[in-house]
């Protein structure tokens, strides 16, 4: 029975290369032109004889992701739904910023969501399943290809802030890492970031696993009585523990953390809201991004008057903490934070 090559280890790729009596070198040439130069047909891998190249098509095959459907928003960001091997629908952006020369894949690590967060599209979807490394290293490479095509340039980096949560696909996560790394497309860690919504064990693991990649907190709420309200995750991981998580990591890793933070009208941005994301600001070093929200159908929250934000902002900024406004980027074809779907 085949098997897809893209789930083997390279030493399994190695064995079977020996085991029919092929030079091992041509292990590595297999594994290069699969991961380093994104090739999903045998046929295209030049190098390898004729011979080799029927084998591997005898024994193995490529899951082939494929662009169903593309939207430009006015901004210039990019949104592609995939269609994977199975039919399953998921969601990739593209978030140009020329002026800075930075060019942003945001990438979904599975199909759905089951943590039913109240501000979020995506979770009022089902989880269906999550997705293997390939599947993820699929979409920068499609993301990059598109970001070459239009604008001249390639990716510069890469946020874990698509569909699904990323610690509930954690070693699938971990191996695409190391696949759009040093292993495979040579992105570096540190231009990567995963976002996640504060699963603390999760948190302590990554730190235990020594990652390089950039970690962001999905905050929302500096609370927990206000956190539960729109993030049912919180009642069993409260803000002490993942604080405490956080904490750890950052104490094992040095890595960069921030904390992603939407913005909804008389809610969560009030000068007390802000007091009280001041405090959290106090465990490590840490930046809060604040996000513009992004109004999606059938949810009762409103975007912050700009008033709001930047006083919020100012006050932040006046305790010390770094902060950054993110503008909303192509929310008229609902690619920005929250909004990915699959519709239409």
């Amino acid at each position: 029975m085949k098997i897809d090559i893209r789930k083997i280890e390279y030493s399994e790729l190695e064995d079977f290369i020996l085991a029919n009596a092929i030079p091992k070198f041509k292990a590595q040439q297999i594994w290069d032109w699969i991961w380093k130069k994104s090739k999903t047909d045998f046929d295209e891998m030049h190098n390898l004889p004729k011979d080799l190249k029927d084998l591997l098509k005898a024994n193995f095959f490529i899951n082939v992701m494929t662009l169903d459907k593309i939207q430009k928003s006015t901004d210039g960001t990019m949104k592609s739904r995939l269609k994977l091997h199975d039919g399953h629908l998921i969601e990739a952006v593209l978030i140009p910023v020329t002026k800075d020369k930075r060019f942003t894949a945001c990438v979904s690590s599975q199909v759905g969501c089951s943590l039913s967060c109240k501000f979020c599209a995506t979770g009022t979807m089902d989880r269906v399943r999550n997705l293997d490394p390939a599947e993820i290293y699929d979409q920068v490479v499609m993301v990059n290809q598109q970001s070459i095509k239009s604008f001249g340039h390639p990716l510069t980096n890469i946020v874990f802030m698509g569909m699904g949560e990323p610690l509930l696909n954690y070693n699938n996560l971990l191996k695409s890492i190391e696949y759009i790394g040093a292993e495979g497309l040579g992105i570096s860690p540190k231009r990567i970031t995963v976002s996640t919504v504060g699963l603390s064990k999760m948190i302590r693991k990554l730190a235990d696993d020594n990652v390089k990649f950039n970690l962001a907190l999905s905050l929302h709420a500096a609370n927990d009585a206000k956190r539960s309200e729109i993030m049912p995750i919180n009642d069993q991981n409260d803000l002490e523990s993942i604080m405490e998580s956080l904490k750890y990591f950052y104490e094992i890793t040095k890595n960069r953390l921030s904390y992603e933070y939407i913005s909804f009208k008389d809610f969560n941005d009030s000068i007390e809201d802000a007091n009280s994301l001041a405090r959290l600001c106090r465990f490590f070093p840490v930046k809060v991004n604040i996000i513009e929200y992004n109004q999606i159908s059938g949810v009762n929250f409103e975007r912050s008057k700009a008033v709001s934000i930047d006083n919020f902002a100012k006050h932040l900024r006046e305790k010390g903490v770094m902060v950054t406004v993110r503008k909303s980027r192509g929310m008229d074809i609902e690619a920005a934070c929250g909004q990915l779907a699959n519709k239409g």
